[in-house]
Order: structure tokens, then C-alpha cells, then sequence
């Protein structure tokens, strides 16, 4: 049977609200974004097929970090994509996430506090490097990523701060973790610390292929420790392996207490044990890069969750944070997510 949540039928409350610090706690990988502007040539002579992403391993990092020659780096990561959307609606939020004591990882850490998250990364120095993304931008505005996850990947349970923890009225999880054993144990643990002092326990599925690798692993986890579960219709399509949509949606209200699913152009589901709410999407004038829109939609709705708003306002922030995110190039807002929310949602 699903564990007791934190939660009254369907406005989520916390259980304990004593030494809460900060709105949202976040655990998931700490990647440097470099953005590189590039020709096709470049493309061409390093082996890269435009507008792919390719997982790549130290060496070949460290040889296209210095052949992209100039470039734009900030923190990147799915996770911290989220906190930092919910600190530019003007949240309070800390990110746990593993980086060396190298170049990227203080251009990561510095960046993250420069945008108003405290950053605290997990475990001593390693010869592993940190993680990033190499993102060559071709002049048709087509975006080819390389992806090193490098120590990002090697975050353990021993690299979390259970204090921290347990000064977030909410956890956050990213999906994207669970590849490893120890991240497995290292979420399970998280949330049991969560729980033991009255949090909420948030997860983001982040991949469908990450669900199909994992997927017994993540049915577990959403039914016996997950209050709270993101999803775009894909990821949980390969949930319960299904292509109905309708389906998926019923087994995830056995399983779930509440879930946000978002839908693209479609919108938004908000599923509870008792009720399906369909919440239209935020317009938009030009879909530019679609990149960042599923992690601004969930920094939306967890920010509304901490201010006590109903389901469905939670739903609305997070296509409102969508549609900025969507509406120009990079996973990051460019303008105060505050500043675009109507008076009923503010």
C-alpha cells in the first residue's frame, strides 16, 4: 500500500512547518552549460550530427571544451534549471549537487548563487572532472549538444546534507540521477529524512528512456515514497507502459497522490486520488527552443505549492514560467518570473 502523505485531500500542507529555512531543497546533477556559436564545418570536422545529443566520456570533453574556442558558460542540469526558476519567482531554494574542485565547478557554484540559489556540492576533491554540456550553436539556430556528466553522476547519499534536508519545506529529485545504484539508495534515504520531519517529497521523472531503464526502480519509488511526481506524457506513458494516455493517468492516481503532467501545446493534467484537472498552456507568440520547458514548469508549480495556492493556480504558474522559457534560446528565464504573473497568481 502507498505510504500516509503529507496531505490534506488535495491542497498540499506540511505535516511540520518548524525550522523550515527554505521553500525547495534540490538534489540532482550540477552540469556547466557552455554555449558556443559554431559553422557547419566545425560540426562537421568534430563528428557531431546537428541537433543531436550525444553522451560523451573525459576525453573528448576536455577536447571540444578548448576546440568551441569562446563561449558562454553557466550552470546548467534539469534540477538546477528548476531552482532557478523558482528563485526568479521569488523563491527561497538550495541545490545539492556534485562538482570538482576545478574550473567548471566554481563557474557552476558561482553562478548558481549569483542568480539567488544556495549551492552546496556533495563530497571531496576527485580526479573525475565536472560535469558540462558543450552546446554548438549553428547560425540556422539548430542547438548540438555533447554532454559529459563527469562527477555530477557520482552524487551518494554521504554527499547529502540531511540538515539541509530537512530545512526545505520541499524536496526536489531529478529523475535523471537514478542511473546509478547509489543514487537510488541515496533518493530513498532522502526522502525517508524528508518525511521524518514533515516534508514534502517532490520527483521529476526528467527522461522516458531514463524511466525504460528503471522502470521497476521508479514504480517503487513513486508509490512508496513520492508525494508530489512531474511528468511529461511520455515519461509516463513508459511508466506503466502504455501508449493510452487515459490509462496511464488512472494507474498513476493509484499510485500517486497528486501528479503534474504536462502535455505540450495540450496543456497541463493535474491528477489527484479523487479528481483530473486539464489546465491549458500559457500562450505563446514564438516557440523558439523548447529546451527547459518541462523543469520551468515544475519551478512554477512548487513555487505555488509554498504559497499555499490551489492545484490549479500551481498548474497556471508553471505554464506561465513554461512559455518564457520556450519563448527564446537557453533552459533559463531571461526576464523576472514574478514580473510576468497576473494579480490573482502573484
Amino acid at each position: 500500500m502507498p505510504r500516509s502523505h503529507p496531505f490534506t485531500a488535495h491542497v498540499p500542507a506540511l505535516t511540520n512547518k518548524e525550522g523550515i529555512q527554505y521553500d525547495v531543497v534540490g538534489v540532482g546533477n550540477a552540469l556547466v552549460d557552455m554555449i558556443a556559436m559554431v559553422d557547419d564545418a566545425f560540426l562537421g570536422a568534430n563528428d557531431m550530427i546537428k541537433g543531436s545529443m550525444a553522451l560523451i566520456e573525459t576525453e573528448r570533453a576536455v577536447l571540444l571544451s578548448t576546440a568551441v574556442g569562446a563561449s558562454t558558460r553557466t550552470s546548467g542540469g534539469s534540477g538546477a534549471n528548476t531552482l532557478a526558476g523558482i528563485a526568479s519567482l521569488g523563491g527561497d531554494v538550495a541545490f545539492i549537487g556534485k562538482v570538482a574542485n576545478d574550473e567548471f565547478g566554481a563557474v557552476f557554484a558561482d553562478d548558481m548563487r549569483t542568480i539567488g540559489v544556495d549551492f552546496r556540492s556533495g563530497g571531496p576533491d576527485s580526479s573525475v572532472p565536472t560535469g558540462r554540456c558543450i552546446i554548438a550553436v549553428t547560425p540556422d539556430a539548430q542547438r548540438t549538444m555533447n554532454t559529459f556528466l563527469g562527477i555530477s553522476t557520482q552524487l551518494a547519499f554521504a554527499d547529502l546534507d540531511e540538515g539541509l534536508i530537512a530545512s526545505g519545506a520541499i524536496l526536489y529529485l531529478e529523475g535523471y540521477l537514478f542511473d546509478r545504484d547509489e543514487a537510488k539508495d541515496a533518493f530513498r534515504k532522502a526522502a525517508a529524512v524528508a518525511h521524518a520531519h514533515g516534508r514534502v517529497v517532490s520527483l521529476t521523472l526528467s527522461d522516458s528512456f531514463c524511466v525504460d531503464r528503471h522502470r521497476a526502480d521508479f514504480q517503487a519509488l513513486v508509490r512508496d515514497e513520492i508525494d508530489l511526481l512531474f511528468a511529461n506524457e511520455d515519461e509516463l506513458k513508459s511508466l506503466y507502459e502504455t501508449t493510452d494516455f487515459d490509462e496511464a493517468v488512472q494507474l498513476l492516481r493509484r499510485d500517486c497522490h497528486i501528479a503534474a503532467v504536462t502535455r505540450s501545446e495540450k496543456g497541463s493534467v493535474v491528477v489527484t486520488r479523487d479528481d483530473v484537472h486539464t489546465i491549458p498552456a500559457a500562450p505563446v507568440s514564438n516557440v523558439v527552443d523548447t529546451t527547459g520547458a518541462g523543469d520551468l514548469f515544475a519551478a512554477g508549480f512548487l513555487r505555488g505549492l509554498t504559497q499555499g495556492k490551489d492545484l490549479t493556480s500551481c498548474a497556471r504558474i508553471g505554464a506561465i514560467a513554461a512559455a518564457e522559457v520556450i519563448s527564446h534560446v537557453g533552459p533559463r528565464p531571461l526576464v523576472s518570473l514574478v514580473s510576468l504573473l497576473p494579480d490573482d497568481l502573484a
